[in-house]
C-alpha cells in the first residue's frame, strides 16, 4: 500500500505532465488519464464555455463540475480555488469578484503555477494570485476568504479530513464553500475500480458519498446542500475491452454508481471552534 508522501509525489508528477497536453486529451477524464473511445463523450468534465470569465487557455478540460457557476460568489469577496490548475475557475471566480475582489488558487504541483500565472499576466489580472501549496496545510491565513472552491481535487487528496478542516479554517464565520468532486455509492468491485482508473483518473481515492457528506458535517459546517449530483459513465465501447458483457450488464443492474456531485456547506457565523495557522503549534 502507498504511503501518503508516495501518493502524493504520483500526482505531483501526474499533473506536471498533465500540464503539457492539450485540453482533448485531458477531456476524456476529470484527472487528465486519456480515453480512448469511439464515443463522442466526456466522461466527467463539463462545459465551462458559457460561463463570464472563462479563458481558453486556462481550459485543461480536467474537472467534474462547474462548482463556481454554483458559489453565489458577489462583488468584492475573497475567493479560494483549490487545485487551481491553469487558472480556469480562478478567472471565472474573478469576474464574479470585480476588481475589488481577490482570487487566491493553491496548487500543488510547480508547472500548473507557472502556466496559471502566465495566464493571468496575459489577461492583466492584478486581484488573481497563485500559491503553491498542499491543501492539507492551505498557505492561507485563519479567517480570511468568503468563498472557498474545488473542482475534482479532494478525491487525489489522502487526508480528506484534513482538507475539510483547513476549509474551515480559512472561511470567515459566515463563509461557504462549493466543491465538486468524485464519489461512489455502493462497493465498486475491484476489476471495475481498475477499468474505471484508467479512463477517469479520480477514481481511487474517492470515497463514499455518505462519508463525504458525513466529514463535511464533522468538521463543523452548515447547511449541507448537494447542489448536484451527476452519474458518470465510462461508454460501452471502452469496457468491453477489459470486462465481459456479463460483467458489464451486471455492473448496470447493481446499485453501485461513481457520481459528480457538487456539494455547498457554510460556516456558522458565531465559530465556537479553536483556529490556528499551520505549524504554529497550537493545535
Amino acid at each position: 500500500m502507498q504511503t501518503d508522501n508516495e501518493i502524493k509525489e504520483m500526482v505531483r508528477q501526474k499533473y506536471s505532465e498533465i500540464a503539457l497536453q492539450d485540453k482533448e486529451t485531458n477531456q476524456s477524464s476529470c484527472c487528465g488519464a486519456g480515453g480512448c473511445s469511439t464515443e463522442v463523450y466526456n466522461i466527467m468534465s463539463e462545459d465551462y464555455t458559457d460561463l463570464e470569465g472563462y479563458n481558453a487557455d486556462a481550459d485543461l478540460g480536467l474537472g467534474c463540475g462547474l462548482p463556481t457557476e454554483f458559489a453565489k460568489i458577489k462583488l468584492g469577496d475573497t475567493v479560494i480555488d483549490l487545485g487551481s490548475g491553469a487558472g480556469n475557475d480562478c478567472f471565472i471566480a474573478r469576474r464574479a469578484t470585480g476588481e475589488k475582489g481577490k482570487v487566491i488558487g493553491i496548487d500543488f504541483t510547480p508547472a500548473m503555477i507557472e502556466k496559471a500565472r502566465t495566464n493571468a499576466e496575459k489577461l492583466s489580472f492584478h486581484n488573481v494570485e497563485f500559491r503553491q501549496g498542499d491543501i492539507e496545510h492551505l498557505p492561507v491565513s485563519a479567517n480570511m476568504a468568503d468563498v472557498v472552491v474545488s473542482n475534482c481535487v479532494l478525491n487525489l487528496v489522502p487526508n480528506k479530513a484534513a482538507v475539510i478542516q483547513e476549509i474551515y479554517r480559512v472561511l470567515k464565520p459566515g463563509g461557504h464553500f462549493s466543491i465538486s468532486d468524485v464519489v461512489l455509492n455502493g462497493a465498486l468491485p475491484d476489476k471495475w475500480k481498475t477499468v474505471a482508473e484508467l479512463y477517469a483518473g479520480c477514481v481511487s481515492g474517492a470515497i463514499q458519498k455518505q462519508v463525504y457528506i458525513d466529514l463535511i458535517q464533522a468538521a463543523g459546517f452548515q447547511n449541507i446542500i448537494l447542489q448536484k449530483d451527476k452519474p458518470i459513465i465510462v461508454p460501452d465501447d471502452i469496457l468491453i475491452n477489459h470486462l465481459s458483457t456479463g460483467k458489464i450488464q451486471d455492473y448496470k443492474k447493481g446499485n453501485t454508481t461513481i457520481c459528480s456531485v457538487t456539494v455547498y456547506a457554510e460556516k456558522p457565523l458565531k465559530d465556537t471552534k479553536a483556529v490556528c495557522a499551520p505549524g504554529s503549534g497550537c493545535c
